[in-house]
């Protein structure tokens, strides 16, 4: 239902067929699926919202995904949602008549993105962790201070704040070269760890009682600036080519990564679909 996402999926692959909201598709006016994937909205099931649940109005919808599995009755089916409480959980194992798989998308990108997979696709397993780092896929110089990116959500094309970042663990940022939490080496005569300095606005090491010459935490006291994750860096973080959501602007390609799934987990998934030919 989304024009953008429909805009960019006709982009990259001219012959789909758009079938429009799905509370309007009847399997008796489809021809033969052979394979149904989908992921109902989040918002009411993600611990990070306040929502009613499978009821919801959004997240209510995995009961169109149910009513069309039944009536297309597809050889494979595939279904993606967040982690939740475990009494959503348990209601949609039932109904699918499969217990989740969880896949941390960090195994095969630089971003740290759980998410719960339904599916009777054959032989699934964990990928390989193919040891990619969010420093890796910097497009523009920076610093980070962590070896994954946070989950990209819907709404980071709002960009993101330092408070939100270190309180709420959310909307990743990128920072310069004096950067933040582990800035820099003091240039004294100690070990490793006793030369580094620290952002304020992140942790402190660990207090031993090792006090005086120099061995107390070091702190920087000059302005921190930085940035957010470019459109291109986010498709990164989602394995989707670079040039993917190109044809939009920036805050509709932000909104539908958010969205997305991570390509190579799909990928990995789909290689069992091979065994069950």
């Amino acid at each position: 239902m989304d024009k953008w996402a429909i805009q960019i999926a006709n982009k990259n692959y001219p012959g789909i067929i758009q079938l429009g909201d799905v509370l309007g598709v009847k399997a008796k006016d489809l021809p033969k699926i052979d394979l149904l994937i989908g992921g109902s909205p989040c918002q009411d099931l993600s611990f990070a919202g306040k929502g009613k649940g499978l009821e919801g109005d959004r997240s209510s919808l995995f009961y169109q995904y149910v009513r069309l599995l039944k009536e297309c009755k597809p050889k494979y089916f595939l279904l993606e949602n967040v982690r939740m409480k475990q009494e959503y959980q348990d209601i949609i194992s039932d109904l699918l008549g499969v217990q989740p798989i969880k896949i941390n998308s960090s195994l095969v990108s630089a971003q740290n993105r759980v998410r719960l997979y339904w599916t009777n696709i054959p032989n699934v397993t964990q990928p390989e962790d193919k040891g990619l780092k969010l420093k890796d896929i910097l497009e523009i110089d920076g610093y980070v201070d962590r070896d994954k990116s946070y989950c990209l959500d819907a709404n980071y094309f709002k960009g993101g704040n330092l408070k939100s970042y270190f309180e709420k663990h959310r909307r990743q940022l990128v920072f310069s070269d004096n950067g933040l939490c582990h800035v820099g080496d003091a240039d004294l005569k100690a070990n490793q760890s006793t030369k580094r300095v620290y952002h304020p606005e992140g942790k402190a090491p660990t207090l031993t009682t090792m006090g005086g010459g120099h061995r107390e935490p070091k702190v920087i006291t000059s302005e921190t600036t930085y940035r957010k994750l470019t459109p291109k860096e986010c498709s990164r973080l989602q394995t989707i080519p670079d040039s993917y959501c190109n044809g939009v602007s920036n805050t509709q390609k932000y909104k539908m990564l958010g969205n997305s799934w991570t390509a190579d987990v799909i990928a990995h998934l789909f290689k069992g679909l091979k065994d069950g030919e």
